[in-house]
């Protein structure tokens, strides 16, 4: 752990687990309590009223960020020949088929997003043992299994993540870099918090944002009025 100094001591001193604070008093104090080195990741944990185990009530989508992650984010494509070239035209880390669906049955993962075609799904699929627990396998619904691949990889390069609620019923999401400015990360805060609630399950009764949290990789969590975070 980082030794706190004495300006970290006065903004944990300000912080109050107890209250709610509107967006840009939260990315204030959040910027002000990460006492990393390198530049760390912002994350918003979002708690909806939903029952995730219900297909009915399950939230999953996608959303392009305004000033993107902050993060470089590396692309595999898993494509037909015929559309290598346009997957290297646009960006893509690692391009092919055989020889990649090899190496990760041999265990490599050392990308953040797979982007195929529907017509390799086929061969796809069996990788979903080792994709699937680590959030990699592609689909359909978030933009992945697609024949627009050079659209794909540009969209995933410019700062388009997908999320979903887990089984305890939160969405947590990476959406910047604590050398963002606060502007910027409260834009991609407020851009996520919107796409949730276009999200909502029309079986979701009662309240829906029921609690939003902002917090960096070593930061403690900040809770966000949800009221300025939709304005």
């Amino acid at each position: 752990m980082a030794k706190l100094t004495k300006n970290k001591k006065e903004a944990l001193a300000k912080l109050d687990k107890d209250k709610i604070y509107p967006i840009s008093d939260a990315i204030n104090l959040v910027k002000e309590l990460t006492y990393t080195k390198f530049d760390a990741s912002v994350d918003l944990n979002v708690r909806l009223g939903v029952d995730p185990r219900k297909a009915n009530q399950m939230v999953r989508g996608t959303v392009a960020l305004p000033h993107g992650t902050g993060k470089v984010v590396r692309v595999l494509v898993l494509c037909s020949p015929d559309k290598e070239d346009e997957a290297k035209a646009a960006g893509a880390d690692f391009v092919g088929l055989d020889d990649y669906i090899q190496k990760i049955k041999g265990g490599w993962t050392d990308f953040d997003v797979v982007i195929t075609m529907p017509s390799i799904m086929g061969k796809v699929g069996p990788l979903g043992r080792i994709l699937g627990p680590r959030g990699l396998m592609p689909n359909p619904k978030s933009g992945t299994v697609t024949m627009e691949i050079g659209k794909a990889v540009e969209d995933v390069k410019a700062g388009k993540i997908d999320f979903k609620v887990d089984k305890t019923g939160i969405i947590h999401a990476a959406i910047a870099k604590v050398s963002f400015t606060p502007e910027k990360i409260a834009e991609n805060a407020k851009e996520l918090i919107q796409t949730i609630i276009k999200l909502k399950p029309p079986a979701a009764k009662g309240t829906y944002i029921k609690s939003i949290y902002i917090s960096s990789t070593m930061s403690p969590g900040v809770q966000i009025e949800p009221k300025s975070a939709t304005l």
